[in-house]
């Protein structure tokens, strides 16, 4: 009897043993293309940081450590004439986690986007390294974004005066990290004209916009702005299809005024309820041509979603995180292989308890 009851548990070991070591090797066969592919990002969002930084160290513009805990120059100011809204320092922070690009790989890979393909990005200036994850996850990927930036930010996003997104997009360039260009631009804040920022910031951020000689955007009316908007990414598509369209922070224009918005899941999902079309901004527009659109604005609820660090000191390097951990389970083999292994093990343990009875 002990004999038998041995060999029924050696072969609960042995099958144990056998899928344990087919999910470890044919998942990692799978997500390894993925996962270097997050990796990569992530990197080239650590350069784009570092000349960052050093791009408002050369402005004399001092990094604040009580605010800016990581040093990474990309923490703005609590309040500046170009700030639009209140923000939290905390979510500011946690977005410059480089592994952002990586998981935005990842949401992109999940929507059907594959080299030489087009997506569309609509970002305001609240969260610039989301901006940078984004410009980063594209050029790992061999992706053609089409970036249509309204400059105005929350406390503690690009809201420095001296140092707004304008300015940052200057920087890359110049520095060689990205060659992409915003296809227009606008104020931002309230009715895309800056209707809640100060007189003066109203005034710096249109000198700025006229000389940076991109296409501008001026309509208080949101249909006709998102109609523009529109309008401009599909002829800047030049007849490709748009892959997917990521909305970053809170632009008025991108997520229009009905409060259907607030109940939107933050990351990657399916939209199926519609707000009227004088009430819809650009996210529900694209979503209605069918069109994957990921939302990167609720941060808490991106890092808890998707595995990454809140307010994280010091930053995570590129490729570490619990998020990597997550691509490897969440592959369809490694699905069939549990499923499998549950499947063997009730069949196994039935027939061990037969025969002992």
């Amino acid at each position: 009897m002990n004999t038998r009851k041995n060999l029924f548990l050696f072969g609960l070991f042995f099958l144990s043993l056998v899928f344990f070591l087919l999910a470890q090797i044919i998942p990692s066969r799978e997500a390894r293309a993925l996962r270097e592919e997050m990796i990569s990002a992530s990197r080239i969002m650590s350069r784009a940081m570092g000349a960052l930084r050093e791009c408002r160290k050369a402005k004399n513009l001092t990094i604040d450590p009580s605010s800016d805990v990581n040093g990474t120059g990309l923490i703005g100011v609590k309040s500046s004439p170009i700030t639009t809204s209140l923000g939290s320092l905390e979510a500011k922070r946690t977005s410059t986690n480089p592994n952002f690009a990586g998981l935005i790989v990842s949401l992109l890979r999940k929507a059907g986007a594959s080299s030489g393909d087009t997506i569309a990005v609509g970002a305001s200036g609240s969260f610039p390294a989301l901006i940078l994850a984004t410009l980063s996850a594209a050029q790992a990927m061999d992706l053609e974004p089409l970036v249509l930036a309204s400059l105005g930010a929350s406390q503690w996003g690009a809201n420095h005066p001296d140092f707004h997104w304008l300015h940052m997009q200057m920087c890359l360039q110049q520095k060689g990290i990205f060659s992409f260009r915003p296809i227009a631009v606008s104020i931002g804040g309230d009715q895309d004209m800056g209707g809640d920022m100060q007189e003066e910031g109203r005034t710096l951020l249109a000198k700025d916009m006229q000389e940076s000689g991109f296409r501008t955007i001026s309509d208080g009316d949101l249909k006709a702005n998102v109609e523009a908007k529109m309008r401009i990414y599909f002829q800047e598509a030049s007849g490709k299809k748009i892959k997917a369209f990521i909305n970053i922070g809170g632009s008025w224009s991108n997520l229009g005024i009905d409060s259907a918005i607030l109940n939107l899941r933050p990351g990657l999902g399916k939209i199926s309820r519609f707000p009227p079309v004088e009430r819809r901004g650009i996210l529900y527009a694209m979503a209605a041509l069918d069109i994957p659109v990921i939302h990167l604005l609720y941060v808490k609820g991106l890092v808890q979603r998707y595995g990454l660090s809140w307010d994280p000191v010091p930053l995570p390097r590129p490729g570490q995180g619990e998020i990597y951990q997550r691509i490897l389970e969440n592959q369809k083999s490694f699905l069939y292989i549990s499923v499998g292994y549950l499947v063997l093990f009730g069949v196994f343990l039935a027939f061990g308890m037969k025969k002992s009875t």
